[in-house]
Formats: structure tokens, C-alpha cells, sequence
């Protein structure tokens, strides 16, 4: 038997798993387990939208795209980000169709990192974000968010990691874990501190849609670092689409030629039958979009509430759909406590930990989940907080 491990690169042997997915291994063999751990719409697709995708298969459209994708997405996106965020793009050389927005994430970073390249990254923020990077042999630099701060990015802390060795920054705004925003003036503080500097700023904006009585703002609106931008999105939280695989990458066409190239070789375009529902979504989705938001409002609204009357001080998020409250009052561990509440009552809800080291001391819980689902599950939180308590 040869020896496989030997054959694996350093950096994806150190790379960790999801410290997500695997709370989904402890419920396989569990009953009655309410999920308040993945971030992902309970809404199933729009009607029109499944219809879009299904009448491009009976018309026989089952063949690849061009690689940047179908020209009418392209230019779809195109009208949609100027109409959502007045973003100016060109459809036939500044606008990439890729599988899900993840796709959207690992292909700057392939494309710019060498080995020891430094990434700022918000933390606690998305998961993939440090595992893409370290597969690409760069090196993640935290920049801690704090409670304190509404988990806004702080410029001063911003300045202060930047280095000869930073290639990159990672702006995650409507953020998830923590469903914090950045306004317009909070990211106009960013701007001197990037512009005119050999970093490129990956702004994850998936959760753009998901905003609750502000409108979303993104960095790529400066023209002054625009060029700096690689805007990310893509139709899985907006539209309820995570099983569709598709995102889109906006930027300068002189980064995207580049990695167009990765895209083609790795995974040639996006699924056609998708690529045909985007088109509907972007064209008739927007009052879909906005009933699904309003209720996650709602929901928003009783959760962050529940929270605090049981005595788990919560911050309230203003974008995407999760609630991360502060749990140190249980002087339990982020870890014990999901544990432990998985175990003895029967709700699973993910460590901030997971996030980052900074995440220690909050959970993370979605309200992407019916309102009866979030009302029985809080009722089981409020019985384990209070027998600790005791």
C-alpha cells in the first residue's frame, strides 16, 4: 500500500473542516432534532423560477454555455447590479457566471495568492474564507470584530494589519455569523486606507438582498478603489437557490480574463438549466424576494427577542438571517453549549467558534427556519439556560 497521506500538500492537510458540517453528524441518528444550524432558505425556489429552468430543458437547451456564461445572464446581472446598486459592469468582459458564489470566493484567490501571501479576514466571518485561502498556500490575518462594535470592520484596526506580504482583503458585508452591515459612510472610512495599494478587496455580498429597514451599501460604489473590487453575489440566499450552483464575480476585465482561465479548466460554466432560471429570477423575482424577506423580519424580530428575554444578550442583526447571541452568562463554552443543547434538548445550533477564535462566547442560530420551528426551539433553549442557571 503506497502512502497516500504522504502525497497530499501541507496546506490542505492543515486546512480544518467545517466546523459546521459536523454538528449535522451528530443529528443522523437523532429524532425530533430542530435545526437552527444551516444557512439556508427553507423557501423552496419560485414557481416562475423552477418553470424558467424546467421549459429550458423541454426547449432541449442541455448544452454548455460559453464559459463566462449565457451573454442575456451576463447582461441580466449586468441591469441588476446598476439597478440595485447603481455598479457599472460590462456583460462581455467584466461579468462572470460561476457555480455559486463559493466559486465566486475561491477564484480571486487562486488567482492572486503565492505561498505566505497574507489575506485579511474579518473574523468571525464565513468559513471557507481561511480554508480557500490556506489551499492556495497564502495565510489568513484576522481582524477581530467585537460585540462592542456592532461587528463593524474598525479602520484603525484595518491599518494596522496591513503588511508588505497583504495581497488581499475579504469584505463580508451583510456578514454571516453575525448578520451585521456596513453603511456607506462605515465603508467610505475604508477607502483611503485601500486605495492607491496592491490589494485586491473581495466584497462577498450574497446576502445583499437580506436587509431589514437599511439599504445595502458595497464598496464597489467608490470609484476611486472600483478597480481594487472583485464584487461577489449570487441567487442562493436572495432567491432561495442554493441547490441551483449559481453565483456571479463582477470586476475589472483585466482580473477577470485571468480567471476565466481557472473557471474553463476546473469546471468549463455554470449549469445551463440555472443559468436560464437566473435569468428569470434577476427579470420577475424582486416581489418574491421581498415577501421572503419580510417574513425572515419576523422571524428576525421573535428570535433576537427570545434571546434576550432568556438572558443571552443578543446583537441585532440588521442583514442576512442569523441571530449570534452572547452566551458567556452560561459560563459554558460556545462548544459545550451547542453540545450539550444538541444532546439534552434536541436544537442544533452552531459555536461562533466555528467562525473563528473570535466567535468564542456566541452561537450562532438562523432564522431561516419556520416560525414554529424558531418558537419550539427557543422554548428548548429557554429550559437549558434556566436549569443551568440553577
Amino acid at each position: 500500500m503506497k502512502n497516500l497521506q504522504s502525497m497530499i500538500k501541507e496546506s490542505v492537510k492543515e486546512m480544518p473542516p467545517s466546523g459546521i458540517r459536523k454538528y449535522f453528524d451528530l443529528i443522523n441518528e437523532m429524532d425530533d432534532v430542530i435545526s437552527l444550524g444551516i444557512g439556508e432558505p427553507d423557501f423552496v425556489t419560485p414557481l416562475h423560477i423552477r418553470e424558467a429552468g424546467i421549459h429550458s430543458l423541454e426547449n432541449g437547451h442541455t448544452h454548455y454555455s460559453a464559459n463566462a456564461g449565457m451573454i442575456e445572464l451576463r447582461e441580466e446581472i449586468a441591469r441588476y447590479v446598476f439597478r440595485k446598486q447603481g455598479l457599472k459592469y460590462n456583460p462581455k468582459d467584466e461579468i462572470l457566471v460561476t457555480v455559486g458564489a463559493s466559486e465566486g470566493i475561491d477564484l480571486p484567490l487562486r488567482a492572486i495568492l503565492e505561498k505566505d501571501d497574507e489575506v485579511i479576514v474579518p473574523e468571525p466571518s464565513f468559513v471557507a474564507y481561511n480554508g480557500c485561502i490556506r489551499a492556495c498556500g497564502g495565510k489568513p490575518v484576522p481582524l477581530k470584530l467585537t460585540e462592542e462594535s456592532k461587528f463593524k470592520i474598525s479602520p484603525k484596526e484595518l491599518k494596522s494589519l496591513i503588511t508588505s506580504r497583504t495581497k488581499a482583503i475579504i469584505i463580508p458585508f451583510p456578514n454571516n455569523p453575525t448578520g451585521s452591515i456596513m453603511t456607506k459612510e462605515e465603508l467610505s472610512e475604508l477607502v483611503p486606507i485601500l486605495k492607491d495599494k496592491n490589494i485586491l478587496i473581495l466584497s462577498d455580498e450574497v446576502y445583499a438582498s437580506l436587509t431589514y429597514g437599511r439599504k445595502h451599501a458595497s464598496i464597489a460604489e467608490f470609484d476611486e478603489i472600483k478597480d481594487q473590487v472583485v464584487y461577489i453575489n449570487g441567487f442562493s440566499k436572495s432567491h432561495a437557490m442554493t441547490g441551483w450552483r449559481l453565483g456571479y464575480i463582477c470586476c475589472h476585465k483585466d482580473l477577470l480574463k485571468h480567471m476565466i482561465k481557472i473557471h474553463q479548466y476546473a469546471l468549463m460554466c455554470s449549469p445551463t438549466v440555472a443559468q436560464y432560471a437566473g435569468i428569470e429570477a434577476l427579470q420577475n423575482g424582486d416581489e418574491k424576494v421581498k415577501e421572503m424577506v419580510d417574513e425572515y423580519d419576523k422571524r428576525r424580530k421573535y428570535m433576537v427577542t427570545r434571546f434576550n428575554d432568556i438572558g443571552l444578550t443578543c446583537f441585532e442583526p440588521e442583514g442576512a438571517f442569523y441571530a449570534f447571541p452572547n452566551i458567556t452568562s452560561t459560563n459554558l463554552s460556545s462548544k459545550d453549549f451547542c453540545e450539550r443543547v444538541l444532546k439534552e434538548y434536541k436544537v442544533l445550533v452552531v459555536p461562533g467558534t466555528a467562525f473563528g477564535d473570535s466567535g468564542e462566547g456566541f452561537i450562532r442560530a438562523t432564522y431561516a427556519s419556520s416560525l414554529d420551528n424558531i418558537k419550539e426551539a427557543m422554548d428548548r433553549i429557554e429550559k437549558f439556560v434556566k436549569g443551568i442557571k440553577k
